[in-house]
């Protein structure tokens, strides 16, 4: 049975993502994880350098697990990730955009499988491409150049 406790400040997913600490990353995470995101699947290893391109891009980056639900190994939660959008977010949908200084909040709703000792295995992520470019400040035009998002 998943353990469920809000995610924010102390918790082990807010200190694994939002902070820079390998260590709690690689706890948090079985090495062998797999995120099914609407870009396509990554490895732990891509899914980390994503995380460290939100600490670059978004200062003070939080993040808060809301409205969880658990059956047995599964948990679904909307996630509300925030951050003053400082440095260039070489990750986005579209690849690298430059930073605009304001506050930008997004939110994600993920689906995990836990592994039995606690460790997230596998993720499911769905979250509002458009909307998150529009609050990065990328007009729709400069998305079809860049490339297209959904």
């Amino acid at each position: 049975m998943v353990r469920v406790m809000a995610c924010s400040a102390g918790h082990p997913a807010y200190e694994a993502i939002a902070r820079e600490n390998e260590f709690a990353l690689r706890a948090y995470f079985t090495e062998d994880y797999v995120f099914h995101g609407p870009g396509g699947d990554l490895t732990f290893d891509e899914l980390s350098a994503y995380f460290a391109s939100l600490r670059h891009a978004f200062s003070d980056l939080r993040l808060l697990r809301e409205q969880i639900i658990v059956d047995g190994n599964f948990l679904a939660a909307r996630t509300t990730f925030s951050g003053d959008f400082t440095g260039v977010f070489n990750y986005s949908p579209i690849g690298p955009v430059e930073p605009t200084g304001q506050h930008i909040e997004w939110e994600v709703i993920g689906i995990f499988r836990f592994d039995d000792e606690g460790r997230a295995a596998e993720e499911w992520v769905q979250t509002d491409y458009r909307g998150l470019l529009t609050k990065l400040g990328v007009t729709t035009t400069e998305a079809v150049q860049q490339g297209s998002y959904s």
